[in-house]
Parts: structure tokens; sequence; C-alpha cells
């Protein structure tokens, strides 16, 4: 659909639907789960969905896709050798690779921007124990541990530039978001709120930070600077607000939100003003994503 709701377009038609749809940076294809296999295959399509491509083909689940900056190459988490681990392909899915190995599970990938690094989260240190940990996109090297601290550390995501990872760690007790340099040093708390700060998501100029709080008691879209510092909230509605993220230029965000009684996809200026109802069907609609072909947003 647009940007402001209009002209809706339904773009497959697979038994059993679709989890995970991910625009690819260009604009050109979505990657997305499929059940229709059997079991859980990577598949992607044009952005028109005209053409559709299955990239994985095992018996085993294969999940969580996510594209690498330059749109040629996606990471992706398979069960496929005994347990699950992290894999990197090319878009077509001809070269897949095996770029962790280690009997715990290996789950929830994250790109550099300049598409050397792979972040995800591990159990390696322990069940119940997450940390997060980079390897080398291209398989080679030693897999580094950035994180140290007992409990969940979880959900890295890498600046603009590279040079800072945000996070989320239950370090203190309880899930706040954190700051860090990309090799891991520095570690920097940057909310301390009652209840759960967590899916942390860049502004695209790098200067801001967008998360969910539930420090109201329920879900709730908040906002601060990338220091931590002027925490703003942007949702203070008594249902549940979550999944944000920005548009390219970082003038509006996509979320998802409850309060006409199931979820729809809303969309709100960056300082929360404006907010617009842009789907308001039945049933649910979730994991908002921006065409980053359109420039004007």
């Amino acid at each position: 659909m647009n940007v402001d709701g209009t002209f809706p377009t339904r773009l497959s038609n697979i038994p059993g639907g679709v989890l995970n749809p991910v625009w690819s940076p260009d604009g050109t294809k979505i990657a997305f789960v499929t059940n229709r296999h059997g079991n859980a295959e990577i598949e992607m399509m044009t952005s028109d969905g005209a053409t559709n491509l299955r990239l994985t083909t095992n018996n085993a689940l294969d999940g969580s896709p996510v594209w690498s900056a330059d749109s040629s190459k996606i990471a992706f988490v398979s069960g496929r050798d005994g347990n699950d681990e992290i894999y990197v392909m090319d878009y077509f899915g001809q070269v897949q690779t095996r770029i962790t190995a280690n009997s715990a599970w290996d789950d929830a990938p994250a790109w550099s921007p300049d598409g050397t690094r792979v972040g995800f989260k591990s159990l390696r240190s322990g069940f119940g124990n997450w940390e997060i940990y980079t390897a080398n996109s291209d398989g080679s090297g030693l897999v580094e541990k950035l994180t140290t601290a007992i409990g969940i550390d979880e959900s890295p995501v890498w600046s603009s530039d590279g040079s800072k990872i945000v996070f989320v760690s239950e370090r203190d007790g309880t899930k706040d978001i954190w700051l860090m340099d990309a090799n891991g040093s520095n570690p920097t708390q940057l909310t301390n709120a009652t209840g759960v700060d967590d899916s942390p998501v860049w502004s695209p100029d790098g200067t801001k930070v967008v998360f969910v709080s539930e420090r109201n008691g329920n879900k709730d879209i908040f906002v601060m600077n990338a220091d931590g510092s002027n925490e703003i909230g942007l949702s203070t509605t008594a249902e549940t607000e979550r999944s944000p993220v920005w548009s390219p230029t970082g003038a509006r965000i996509a979320f998802v939100s409850s309060v006409a009684g199931n979820d729809d996809i809303y969309l709100m200026n960056a300082d929360g003003s404006a907010r617009v109802r842009l789907t308001s069907e039945l049933g649910t609609d979730e994991a908002p994503s921006f065409s980053y072909r359109t420039s004007a947003q």
C-alpha cells in the first residue's frame, strides 16, 4: 500500500499465509517465510508479487531472514545441521554459507552496515543466558563475543556509521536499552524505567532510537536521543502499540496498534503527531516495513 494507506495490494495468496515479510533495501524484493512446503522455508518475491522464488529447500526450519544493506545477501536462521545456526545466502539462494557452528542455539541475525559482519544472540554461554556475538558474513575467522553479563543480552542493531550497537539487556534485573561500541566495549545503559524496554531501532541519521516500553503498564512507543537523553512517549494509549520502524528519511514512524480493537498498521510523524490508521480490515495486520525506493517519506 501507499504510505497514506491507499491502494492496498495483495501480493501473495499462499495457504497458511506468510511470516516475517522484509523489503530489500533497494525496494525491489521481499523475503518472507512460508510453511506451504510442510515446514518453514524462506522465499522471495518481486515487489509487485509477480515473481516468486523458493530460496531454501530442506527438512529443517529456516526463518528470520534479514537483508544486507546492499540487498545482495540474506542472513537467516536454520536448524538443518541439528540446532539453530546462522547462515548467509545470496538473494537467489544458490550459495548458502553456515557462519556459526556451535552446539548451542544461535538466533536473531542482524547485519553491520558495511555487510562484513553479522550480529546474533547465542546460548553458548549457558542455557537462559543469551549473549551477543558477531561473525564474519563470509564464515571466515572467529566468532567474537561482545557481551558477558549474566542474563539476557539480545536485539543488537548497528548505528548507520557502524561505530555503535544498541541492544537490549536485563543485566540489572529488567530489560532495558543499552549502547556499546561495535567491538563490545563501553557498554552504557540508556533506559532505566520500571517495566520492560525493548525493540530498539536507530533513526536513519543515527541521532535517535525508537523503542517499545511497558513502563506505563502496557506497550507504548518511545523515542530518545542516541545517548539516552530526552526520552519522549510517542504513544500513551491504554492499548498495545509496538513494532516501530522508521521511514527512510526518518520523518515518520510506522507501527502496530490495537487501539481500534485489533492489530492494525498506523503511521505518525517522528514526534508522535499526525497519527493515521493505514489498515482497518478484520484480523491482524503486523510487521510494517517501508520500501526504500520512495524517498519522500
